[in-house]
């Protein structure tokens, strides 16, 4: 019975398993029937940490399809962390990922011992999932990007994406929401609209399920600019300055675990805070708390001449992100509403200049 149940548990799969990744782990044991968990890296090396978190590792590269052979039918829940590669306006990663998903479960083929009873198998798998009264001969185009069923009798392959607030470009200040249309202005962003538009078209052909969580500036105690902070690095003049948001790494890890239950089919939903801050205002906060000399201020032309791209492209996007979606569709109560009441526990714990080593 023991066996039975184990070999029944639901399973998701963390493709990405990273900082936030690893959040996520202990939230998914805490539910009522607590799934496997199955921690897809293309590093070895980690293995013995992610088996130690309580996952299972799966070493599979997203930049290498034959690696990811494995991932067809395995889970029925996939949170879909990992970032797009760092080239090109189209997510192959992702490409990949969902190709993985929709390919047959090696099941399917090893019922036949021969090639022509491979093949037969193979048709016949083909026939049942996606004739349903149409013909072979129109369906057989699209057959290759189908999503396939999870192992969970029959039920779509639920999956949440990670994207990135970034996919809106300059909004010139203005407060948006999730049906303002996309206009990426770097290879980055676009990769992301790749991305969420590949899983919505898998999700339209086949049963599968997606959910968009657009995230904005990432932090944490781990995941702060302190070493931007020690070298002196500028920001922005006031009068040049761009408003920007943020949301905390826990916070994040619980968002993503909810909408697996909560997030709507092909809906996006603003992983966002309650605050309203220009990014200059934001790195003074974490200087005031930790006792580091705030930020020198210069002009945009001046930034220009100073700051790598990365940093420059940044600063060149200014919007504020509305979350009433993340409060009434998916009922969440942020732990750390704003930066302010993170750095309120910081000089709790650490004393008001406490030490930057965090």
């Amino acid at each position: 019975m023991i066996a039975t149940r184990k070999l029944r548990r639901a399973r998701v799969l963390i493709a990405g398993c990273g900082d936030v990744g690893m959040r996520c782990v202990p939230l998914l044991a805490q539910r009522a029937a607590a799934p496997r968990v199955i921690a897809l890296s293309s590093q070895p090396a980690r293995a013995a940490e992610l088996r130690a978190a309580g996952t299972t590792p799966l070493i599979g590269n997203l930049d290498d399809r034959r690696s990811l052979r494995r991932l067809a039918g395995l889970a029925s829940t996939v949170l879909h962390l990992a970032p797009p590669q760092k080239s090109g306006d189209d997510d192959l990663r992702t490409r990949a990922l969902i190709a993985a998903l929709s390919a047959p479960r090696r099941s399917v083929a090893r019922v036949a011992t021969t090639a022509v009873a491979r093949q037969r198998a193979w048709r016949g798998w083909f026939r049942a999932t996606f004739a349903r009264g149409a013909s072979t001969t129109k369906r057989a185009s699209i057959v290759p990007e189908r999503v396939s069923y999870s192992p969970a009798r029959g039920r779509p392959i639920r999956v949440v994406y990670a994207s990135t607030s970034g996919v809106y470009g300059d909004c010139g200040g203005a407060w948006i929401d999730e049906t303002r249309p996309v206009r990426p202005d770097n290879g980055r962003a676009k990769r992301r609209v790749s991305a969420e538009t590949q899983l919505r078209r898998a999700a339209r052909r086949g049963p599968m399920s997606a959910s968009i969580v657009r995230i904005p500036g990432i932090y944490a105690g781990n995941r702060l600019p302190l070493a931007r902070l020690q070298k002196g690095t500028p920001a922005l003049a006031p009068a040049d300055d761009v408003f920007t948001n943020h949301i905390h790494a826990d916070d994040l890890a619980a968002i993503m675990v909810l909408a697996i239950r909560r997030g709507r089919p092909q809906r996006v939903v603003h992983a966002s805070d309650d605050s309203e801050l220009r990014m200059g205002d934001y790195f003074d906060r974490i200087a005031d708390a930790y006792g580091l000399p705030r930020a020198p201020r210069v002009s945009r032309e001046e930034a220009e001449a100073q700051l790598e791209p990365m940093m420059l492209s940044f600063m060149r996007e200014s919007r504020r992100l509305k979350n009433a979606r993340l409060r009434q569709e998916m009922r969440y109560a942020l732990q750390y509403p704003s930066i302010d009441d993170f750095l309120k526990r910081v000089e709790v714990t650490s004393g008001p200049a406490a030490s930057p080593a965090g």
